[in-house]
């Protein structure tokens, strides 16, 4: 694939497409399901209750569209476009290919606090605020290990690893202390991912937190570009590298934590996109910060409306992406002979 260094470079259709594929994919996740509905239907519902008045479809049509498939739809954009900006970011910030939203430790994190709210019978808000403070709390323990060293950002991916392996053992714990009839499957399900919960209601917490710290990054996108430079290099350009290093991190893990706290761990979506919008691209931030946007929502509603479809009870989330993931991945470094930042 021909890679575009900037997004001034890219034909206007490119434009377009990245701005259309999520809608456009989020009004065909409405009309699909286990029972199908046609576009009429949901623009009727949709214009109605926008409007306040009374949908002309029936009343349980109305319901299942208004209050079950589209808080979802919107959860899987926000949580896919949330995942695959923090992945990019991160990858940018350590240099490291094989960097995830979770190289912090902020989803192990979040993870046990989710699993340890729902042991303690916590509601989905309780569950939400737990996991999210529970995961800032994991990135700010690997900060304070990896202080002082002076191997620089290693240091924190290693920190970032030992306390991500620490929750982990903490999740285990949680586990074999639950109540195997009861808080087991739904400790084990949450923990595999799922949006099946979604509604307006879970929606309140996550969703400022990552549209604020997207839109943020998205600004910063031109200063982005300068993450895998040394600190000589960068100050020789005139940029706060330490400010800007401590900004990603902190609208990374915010986005993490968001995502994850609402529909649990959701694996590949922060690898996987930005690899392909890098192949796709180019590594300029000011085309590959939007084009993860794009790209992330789309997958995540893709995959999530093959999980709620293709059978009567629904597949974890992370299993599809796994799935899917994994050998579209091989297929793209065979093809492209490897990423570069």
């Amino acid at each position: 694939m021909k890679k575009n260094q900037n997004i001034g470079t890219l034909k206007p259709v490119w434009k377009v497409i990245l701005c259309i594929l999520p809608i456009f994919l989020g009004f065909s996740a409405l009309c699909i399901g286990r029972i199908c509905y046609p576009l009429n239907d949901i623009l009727n519902v949709i214009g109605a209750k926008l409007t306040n008045s009374e949908p002309e479809t029936d009343k349980q049509i109305a319901m299942i569209i208004w209050n079950i498939r589209l808080p979802r739809i919107l959860m899987a954009l926000l949580v896919g476009a949330g995942l695959s900006v923090a992945g990019c970011a991160f990858q940018s910030l350590f240099a490291n290919p094989l960097a995830t939203p979770d190289t912090l430790g902020v989803a192990s994190g979040t993870s046990f606090g989710a699993a340890l709210a729902l042991l303690l019978g916590c509601h989905m808000i309780g569950t939400q605020t737990i996991a999210f403070a529970f995961g800032i709390l994991a990135v700010a323990l690997t900060w304070l290990s990896a202080a002082g060293k002076s191997s620089g950002l290693s240091s924190v991916v290693l920190a970032g690893i030992m306390i991500g392996s620490l929750f982990s053992a903490l999740i285990s714990l949680v586990k074999f202390a639950a109540d195997t009839e009861s808080q087991l499957p739904a400790i084990t399900y949450w923990l595999m991912g799922s949006l099946s919960s979604a509604g307006f209601s879970s929606l309140k917490i996550g969703t400022p937190c990552i549209l604020l710290t997207i839109l943020l990054l998205y600004l910063l996108r031109w200063q982005l570009n300068i993450l895998p430079l040394g600190e000589d290099e960068a100050k020789s350009l005139g940029s706060n590298i330490r400010l800007l290093r401590i900004i990603t991190v902190l609208c990374a893990t915010a986005m993490t934590a968001s995502s994850v706290a609402m529909c649990g761990q959701v694996g590949w979506v922060g690898l996987l996109i930005p690899h392909i919008c890098r192949m796709a691209f180019g590594s300029n931030h000011r085309t590959l910060i939007p084009a993860c946007i794009s790209l992330g929502a789309s997958f995540l509603v893709i995959v999530d409306t093959i999980a709620r479809s293709i059978s009567a009870s629904e597949i974890p989330i992370s299993v599809l992406t796994a799935i899917i993931g994994a050998p579209f991945f091989i297929i793209l470094m065979r093809k492209t002979g490897g990423w570069k930042l």
